[in-house]
């Protein structure tokens, strides 16, 4: 049997020859990314609900790698395939033709025919099962590569489809999860690339037996559609590149023809793209002054314009900041796949004697934190309030959050909408008004608060510094294993952080409206 190539390599010579040659030939070099590694674990719950799903009678067998090994994983998949009582196997193995697949999903379709050999008795509808919400371009290689696999194994195949999961599914609880998976049938489109993947696999194989490291420019390949494990190997080997003193990436919402071609030809020119070599015609007004802030190193403030932006909202606002959590695989009734669910809040609010109260919930047992979460907001942000502005940077997402909440807990629909209702977005009045040049083209929050407070550092919290970090802390604290000592930890990290998102908008509202910061109410403060 000729060396064998996974299809995970197979479908990473197809993004880009370099990671299949590091992969065969340098697999030390093989560093898994947090996220790759999220996504790995998601993988896998996916995977393990798609069981239940399409064996809801429980008659199928999974062929545990882990336990076998390679050579007894695919035995065993021999005989499970070449059964006289065909039932579902899950992660069946296949060995041919250079090539080694596992199957999510393999599910009998036709019972046993007489006079035939038990290998050829059966037919079998393949399902490859994906954590992502649509179909991908890559997706379509993987299972090509996969069909190829099955058939040269001798395996029959009736159908070949990829299920992922249905974004529209709500989860309605006690664990059925049956309109979890959207399936597509791909049986047509990858029956007539068979022979293009024999030319994959042969050309793969001669390109990983390459004595030399190929050659390969750095690109998009090495973060879509999936991060390059190899990436960190490749940056290293990059001869660096004399940077742009003023990197064209700083100009934001770059969408005219005009402006990407001229960027587009300054790099053909082997030169870094600097903002002095783009013409101001090609720039719109916001372009223009953060070219115009940059090359000068002067801050671009509309003092009088952001205050008579703010001005109709009072002098007593509040703001508010979620923290969200998504799992591919919906954990509470009434959620769907990856729908962000909102589990802390934190809030400030400007009284009317000019001091800060500061107020929030955090939910960390596991369960659905929609309900006490919404009677948190309702306390906090109704009643005599109602007739407050609610600050929130980027205010799509807190009013998506209210919104969905309003559906998941009718009745608080009304006090809901209301709020949502109430928001007030400072992005767009920052973007239309404020810039400093140590943005760098960013006006994410974290990257605005420093140039404005920079007593408040978010690498100066203990634990959680970032959005992501606290998914992961959370996620963390709901683990069974979690000690309660741990879970107090996590509980003061996150609230600490939640806070200081909800105080930056305090200060960055100060700063837009030409008013005095209110007084902290914990030991955060700004100048």
């Amino acid at each position: 049997m000729p060396k064998l190539l996974s299809k995970s390599k197979l479908v990473a010579f197809r993004l880009c020859p370099k990671r299949l040659w590091l992969a065969v030939n340098r697999p030390s070099l093989r560093e898994v990314s947090d996220a790759t590694a999220r996504n790995f674990d998601a993988g896998h719950q996916v995977g393990a609900v798609a069981r239940r799903v399409y064996d809801a009678r429980e008659r199928g067998t999974l062929v545990d790698i882990d336990d076998l090994g390679f050579a007894g994983a695919l035995r065993r998949s021999r005989a499970l395939l070449g059964a006289k009582s065909p039932q579902p196997v899950f992660e069946a193995g296949f060995a041919a033709a250079g090539v080694l697949a596992f199957a999510d999903v393999m599910l009998p379709a036709t019972r046993p025919r007489s006079g035939m050999p038990p290998e050829r008795s059966t037919s079998w509808r393949m399902i490859e099962v994906k954590s992502t919400t649509t179909l991908k371009d890559y997706h379509r290689d993987d299972v090509a590569i996969q069909t190829f696999a099955a058939l040269q194994s001798g395996i029959e195949l009736s159908a070949v489809a990829v299920a992922h999961l249905n974004k529209g599914s709500v989860y309605p609880g006690d664990r059925n999860y049956g309109g979890l998976f959207c399936e597509v049938d791909l049986t047509a489109e990858v029956m007539t690339r068979q022979a293009e993947v024999a030319e994959w696999v042969d050309d793969a194989h001669r390109f990983s037996q390459r004595q030399r490291e190929p050659r390969q420019a750095m690109g998009a390949q090495c973060a879509e559609p999936f991060e390059c494990a190899y990436r960190a190997h490749c940056e290293a080997r990059t001869p660096p590149v004399k940077a742009a003193k003023y990197p064209v990436i700083w100009l934001p919402q770059v969408r005219t023809t005009a402006l990407k071609e001229r960027i587009a030809a300054l790099s053909a020119q082997a030169r870094a793209p600097d903002m002095r070599h783009i013409d101001d015609s090609l720039l719109s007004t916001e372009q223009l002054r953060v070219k115009t802030a940059t090359l000068a190193g002067k801050v671009a403030f509309d003092r009088r314009k952001s205050r008579a932006a703010l001005a109709p909202h009072g002098e007593a606002p509040t703001f508010l900041d979620f923290e969200t959590i998504a799992f591919a695989v919906p954990r509470w009734a009434g959620t769907t796949p990856w729908q962000q669910v909102p589990f802390q809040f934190a809030a400030h609010r400007v009284e009317a004697d000019g001091t800060l109260s500061e107020h929030g919930h955090l939910d960390l047992t596991g369960n659905d934190p929609r309900p006490g979460l919404v009677r948190a907001l309702v306390h906090t942000f109704g009643g005599t309030h109602r007739a407050r502005p609610v600050f929130a940077y980027n205010a799509g997402f807190e009013r998506t959050c209210l919104e969905q909440l309003a559906a998941a807990v009718p009745r608080h629909r009304r006090e809901l909408l209301d709020i949502a209702a109430r928001l007030v977005d400072l992005l767009p009045v920052t973007r239309a008004h404020y810039y400093h040049p140590a943005q760098c083209g960013s006006w994410s929050i974290k990257q605005v608060l420093p140039t404005i407070a920079p007593d408040l550092d978010y690498q100066a919290l203990d634990g959680v510094q970032h959005g992501q970090a606290a998914q992961d802390v959370y996620l963390e604290a709901i683990a069974a294993e979690t000690s309660e000592q741990r879970r107090t930890q996590i509980d003061a990290q996150l609230r600490d952080y939640c806070a200081l998102d909800s105080y930056a908008m305090v200060v960055l509202w100060a700063k837009l409206a030409g008013r005095a910061v209110p007084a902290a109410p914990s030991a955060m403060s700004a100048e």
